[in-house]
């Protein structure tokens, strides 16, 4: 491989990294992000966002990055729409929504999402609905959630409808991506948490991978947070997990 083909694969697989900006505070946000400049996609979620409001947005689109504004919205459907049309003018790239709020509010999100896109002159976010949350286990979805599917079956269910509903794609875990990319088609984007380097704790993740394993599985993106942000030295750690990337891809 020369020089320029290791230098694009590098990059490539360092765009197929979201890394959460799970902080409490945006000086907290920017102050890591200015820290780990090759990271180009950032996820934004609930705590930051209800700390900072869009400003953080705002702070992210001026230093040219990708956004994952995980708000994980569940609402009926106007509420969800309302949502979702707001989220658009500030030019995220992925949103996501939960597919358990049905069709009726996944296709009026949709909807929402790209006339608030037109209406602010900027491409339309691509809406990816959860299916289960990594945090879950099968025991905890038949016994504490009381559903009688059998939790693979699930969460491809969810992704069902989530396509059938016009969605750009789903989150799941590692472990339900290679039945989600052969039953949804390679167009269906894959984001999945739930990814840790061997060389990293598992923390609250019940459904883990290794970021190698989860893109053989057929992930889109990998959300991987904790083993780079709170790892000694964040950079190396990064650029360590984009090493073992580039061995697959």
């Amino acid at each position: 491989m020369s020089v320029t083909e290791k230098s694009a694969t590098e990059k490539s697989v360092a765009e197929k990294i979201i890394v959460p900006l799970d902080v409490p505070t945006e000086a907290e946000a920017i102050a890591l992000v200015e820290r780990l400049p090759q990271v180009s996609f950032w996820k934004v979620g609930l705590e930051l966002f209800v700390s900072s409001g869009p400003s953080i947005l705002t702070a992210l689109k001026e230093r040219e990055k990708r956004i994952f504004l995980d708000l994980k919205l569940h609402d009926i459907p106007n509420t969800m729409a309302g949502a979702c049309r707001a989220a658009a003018k500030y030019g995220v790239d992925l949103l996501t929504v939960h597919a358990t709020a049905g069709k009726t509010a996944l296709e009026a999100s949709q909807a929402a999402a790209e006339a608030g896109a037109i209406a602010a002159g900027l491409p339309a976010p691509k809406l990816i609905a959860v299916t289960l949350l990594t945090s879950l286990s099968s025991r905890m979805l038949a016994f504490e959630l009381k559903v009688p599917l059998e939790l693979p079956e699930y969460a491809l269910q969810m992704a069902l409808l989530a396509k059938e509903s016009g969605l750009a794609g789903a989150v799941c875990s590692p472990q339900e991506a290679e039945q989600l990319r052969q039953t949804c088609g390679d167009n269906f984007l894959l984001v999945c948490p739930g990814v840790r380097p061997t060389w990293a704790e598992a923390g609250d993740q019940k459904r883990a991978m290794t970021p190698a394993a989860a893109l053989q599985a057929g992930a889109s993106y990998l959300v991987i947070g904790r083993p780079i942000t709170a790892a000694p030295d964040p950079e190396a750690a990064f650029a360590r997990i984009c090493d073992e990337l580039a061995v697959v891809a």
